[in-house]
C-alpha cells in the first residue's frame, strides 16, 4: 500500500518553530517586524518538513485562499476622489506588506442588489475581510455576523455586537470643531453633514447638536450631503439660501468643506471674516484657499489597526471584542 504524501502547510512550519502564522508568514516572504531568534527558528522548521510555499497545493490543503477582501460600498469613481478612501486601500495593502496574503478590492457597481458583496465574502473567496465606508443597507453587518469569515469593520456598525472594528471618536471630533467656531464668536453656526446611512455622518451631527446646545445656540441650520465636493457645495448653497446670516459652518467632511469654500467665494462671503469654516479628516487640506482648519482622523494608524487585528484573527490568536476607537484633534489652518 502506497502512503499519499500531504505537503507541509504553513501551520505546520508555525508549529514546528513555535511561532505564530503571521510571524512564520512574515519570516517564509522576507517581511520585517520577524525577531532573529523568530527567523531562525522558522527557516529550521523549513528545512525539516520540507516546506515549500507553493499557493495552489497549499490552498488545497488547508482551504485558504491566500487572500483578503477589503470592501468599499462605494462607486469606483469615489476611490479616485476622495483621499479618505484612497489612504484605507493604501493603508491596507502597506499593512499586508511582509505576508503573503493577496489583497482583493471590492467596490459596489451601480444598480448592484443589496447583499451580492456579502454573498460573495461568504462563497469561500477570501479567508477574511476589512470593510471601509459601509452603509446600513449594505447587509454586511448582519451577514458578517452570521458567518464564519474573520472581518473587522473601518468605522462603527450600526449595530456592533459581535463585530471588530476600529473607527475615531467622530462625535467628540465634531464637538472640538463646532466649539473652535462658538470659541471664535460665531453665533449661527451651519453644519454639512455626512449620508445619513452612514454611522460616522451620524455621529459627527449628534456631536454638533451637542456643543450648540450646551451653548445655547440655535441648530436649524441642517444640510445633508454626501462626503463629496459637489455634495458640499449643494448643501452650502441650501444653508445660505435657507441662513443668509449663518457665521461658521461645520463641514463633515474635508472634501464637503472644499465645496463650501467654492460656494462662499462665489456668493462673495469672506472666509474667515464672514463665514468661519472647520472641516473633518484633515486630508488634504492645506490645498485649499484659505487653508483650512480642519480635525485630523488618523486614517493610517486606523487602517493599520485594522489590518493587524484581521491579521491576528486569521492567525488563531486571541482577539478581544473591544473596538479600538483613535482620538481625534484640531488641526489649526486659516479658515476659522
Amino acid at each position: 500500500m502506497v502512503t499519499k504524501h500531504i505537503a507541509p502547510t504553513l501551520d505546520d512550519v508555525a508549529r514546528a518553530a513555535g511561532v505564530s502564522r503571521s510571524t512564520a508568514s512574515r519570516a517564509i516572504n522576507g517581511g520585517e517586524r520577524v525577531s532573529p531568534e523568530a527567523q531562525q527558528a522558522v527557516d529550521a522548521a523549513i528545512v525539516r518538513l520540507g516546506y515549500a510555499p507553493n499557493r495552489a497545493a497549499r490552498s488545497l490543503v488547508t482551504r485558504r485562499t491566500d487572500s483578503i477582501a477589503l470592501v468599499v460600498p462605494e462607486p469606483d469613481a469615489r476611490i479616485l476622489t476622495d483621499p479618505f478612501l484612497a489612504g484605507v486601500v493604501r493603508g491596507v495593502s502597506e499593512g499586508l506588506g511582509g505576508t503573503d496574503l493577496q489583497l482583493v478590492l471590492l467596490l459596489a457597481r451601480p444598480g448592484e442588489r443589496p447583499g451580492h458583496i456579502a454573498r460573495y465574502l461568504n462563497s469561500g473567496h477570501v479567508d477574511g475581510v476589512i470593510i471601509a465606508s459601509h452603509h446600513k443597507d449594505d447587509r454586511l453587518e448582519p451577514e458578517l455576523r452570521a458567518g464564519s469569515l474573520p472581518g473587522v469593520f473601518v468605522g462603527r456598525p450600526f449595530d456592533s455586537a459581535g463585530l471588530h472594528y476600529v473607527d475615531v471618536d467622530n462625535a467628540a471630533g465634531a464637538r472640538v470643531a463646532t466649539q473652535r467656531l462658538v470659541d471664535r464668536g460665531c453665533r449661527h453656526v451651519a453644519t454639512l453633514t455626512g449620508p445619513q446611512d452612514m454611522t460616522a455622518a451620524l455621529d459627527r451631527l449628534d456631536g454638533w447638536r451637542q456643543t450648540l446646545t450646551r451653548a445655547g445656540l440655535p441648530t436649524d441650520a441642517v444640510a445633508h450631503g454626501d462626503f463629496t465636493v459637489q455634495g458640499g457645495a449643494a448643501a452650502m448653497a441650501q444653508v445660505l439660501a435657507e441662513h443668509p446670516d449663518v457665521d461658521g459652518v461645520f463641514a463633515a467632511s474635508d472634501l464637503m468643506a472644499t465645496g463650501a469654500l467654492q460656494v462662499l467665494r462665489e456668493q462673495g462671503r469672506r472666509v474667515p471674516e464672514d463665514v468661519a469654516v472647520v472641516g473633518f479628516d484633515a486630508l488634504g487640506a492645506e490645498l485649499t484657499t484659505p487653508r483650512l482648519t480642519t480635525v485630523l482622523q488618523p486614517v493610517v494608524e486606523m487602517v493599520a489597526a485594522a489590518t493587524s487585528t484581521l491579521l491576528d484573527m486569521l492567525a488563531g490568536e486571541v482577539v478581544y471584542p473591544e473596538p479600538r476607537i483613535f482620538v481625534p484633534r484640531l488641526v489649526e489652518g486659516d479658515s476659522a
